[in-house]
């Protein structure tokens, strides 16, 4: 899955993609319950959680002024983007957590935005026999307005589950 950038009480403080804040609380107890991880919380990177099938990514790789990266930046980051994916086996899927993950990962893999709207549940062909599933990013802001709901992130990765196999 690919988000938007390390948080400043995330990532960069524990050393672990989505640990630390409240996208993390979300994230990993679906991941959890989708069998992608071994449980429900993480905390650090060396707590002991373990990830099955699953990897965690990020469209820029610094904590962003503001938290919310710019263009150019999206755009400097996205060949670490590109060796990521190039990395993942044929008939991989990938999650993008918010439209500017979703737009880096266009970019990697050299797709046009234009064919390839974001919307949360949409589900697009990549190359490779890959897939590619949109969903709302796990922010406070999404989770707490109701643009993003429990039940609507477990489809996602109920859904990704499915298309790898259990």
């Amino acid at each position: 899955m690919v988000g938007l950038a390390p948080g400043r009480h995330g990532a960069n403080r524990t050393g672990r993609p989505f640990t630390g804040d409240h996208a993390g609380i979300l994230l990993y107890g679906m991941l959890h319950a989708a069998g992608f991880a071994s449980r429900a919380l993480s905390v650090s990177a060396d707590d002991g959680l373990r990830l099955f099938d699953c990897r965690i990514s990020n469209a820029v790789k610094c904590l962003p002024p503001g938290n919310h990266p710019n263009p150019d930046e999206v755009r400097r980051c996205n060949r670490y983007l590109v060796r990521e994916l190039t990395e993942l086996p044929p008939g991989a899927v990938v999650v993008a957590l918010g439209s500017i993950a979703h737009g880096a990962i266009l970019r990697a893999l050299g797709m046009r935005p234009s064919a390839h709207r974001f919307t949360h549940g949409a589900e697009h062909a990549l190359p490779r026999r890959g897939r590619l599933l949109d969903s709302y990013h796990c922010s406070r802001l999404n989770t707490n307005t109701g643009r993003l709901t429990p039940a609507m992130f477990t489809r996602i990765f109920t859904r990704a589950r499915h298309l790898i196999g259990d």
